[in-house]
């Protein structure tokens, strides 16, 4: 059953979204996992805040995404995304949640997989997060496989991030998005980013260099598209440095037995601890950037729409 099923999507958006929607105007939506459960206070508050601030300098409207009380938020307003920031109850969703949340009436911060769902069926094409979800360097017999990329198999979506966090096994990644039949567009590279590195030195199968040229492609295809914009150089961490913590960070996870959806937040959480903030900075910024571009993408996207009315086929 669809999470939004019992009413119209309309009444789950925020008057702005639904006064958006109604004059034809590019939105972007936007995670909240990575305010409750990625970045700490206050840096998560001043995140959030700054993409949307990005989205909206880039000529879109902002749709940040969660549940409150078991029901579908599309366009949280700025108090709610201080409760999200500051509280500790937030659970974290991913699709498979939504139903059970509902029941539930429960609040909670939305996975990249729960809010590309929820989007999705309120007709919003374009969204922006930090980095998805991939398989995890779990040893065998472990098998842990984010429905981050599933999900993206279910929706007709234009996703921009930095790659996959590189917390993750990523040629593995790949391997299974291309399995998917997921296009993997490099945004100005032929490589694809590493979440806090620029560069995993893996290839993409494909390079656009224009917000127009991605709208194109967004307007030409039925399935989502996952657009990888790397790091700025001037925040990219270097590989080596953040091997170490990543490496030291797994092993206090396997430590504490630490699995499962509460391993990539500790993770994150740990290797900002070791780098002495200097990840914390790098993912606040990679964040605004996909953002920006996602606004971008959906502001040309828009005007393609606007010259098809004017220029019907003959």
């Amino acid at each position: 059953m669809s999470p939004m099923e019992f009413k119209p999507y309309r009444n789950f958006c925020s008057e702005e979204i639904n006064s958006a929607r109604d004059q034809g105007l590019p939105i972007v939506a936007l995670e909240s996992t990575l305010i409750s459960h990625g970045l700490p206070y206050p840096t998560n508050l001043e995140t959030a805040l700054a993409a949307e601030a990005a989205v909206r300098a880039a000529g879109a409207i902002p749709a940040t995404i969660g549940v409150l009380q078991g029901e579908p938020v599309i366009g949280l307003n700025p108090k709610q995304i201080e409760f999200f920031a500051n509280s500790k109850e937030i659970r974290k969703a991913s699709s498979r949640d939504l139903a059970w949340l509902r029941v539930k009436k429960l609040d909670a911060a939305t996975t990249v997989a729960a809010s590309c769902r929820i989007a999705e069926e309120a007709h919003i094409q374009f969204f922006a997060t930090g980095g998805i979800g991939g398989v995890h360097r779990s040893p065998a017999p472990r098998f842990d496989i984010s429905n981050d990329l599933f999900e993206l198999t279910r929706i007709r979506t234009t996703v921009v991030c930095s790659g996959a966090k590189n917390i993750l096994d990523l040629p593995n990644t790949l391997e299974l998005l291309e399995t998917f039949g997921i296009a993997v567009i490099g945004y100005r590279t032929e490589e694809f980013p590493a979440f806090y590195v620029s560069s995993s030195g893996l290839p993409v199968p494909f390079r656009l260099d224009t917000p127009r040229e991605i709208a194109e492609l967004s307007a030409f295809t039925q399935d989502s598209i996952l657009v990888t914009n790397p790091i700025s150089r001037d925040l990219s961490i270097e590989p080596d440095d953040f091997l170490t913590w990543l490496n030291r960070a797994e092993r206090d996870a396997e430590r504490l037995n630490i699995a499962g959806s509460a391993l990539t937040p500790f993770l994150l959480k740990r290797i900002a601890e070791l780098s002495e903030g200097r990840t914390l900075k790098a993912n606040r910024g990679l964040i605004v950037e996909n953002a920006r571009l996602a606004a971008e993408i959906a502001v040309e996207h828009g005007k393609l729409q606007g010259d098809d009315r004017e220029n019907p086929p003959k």
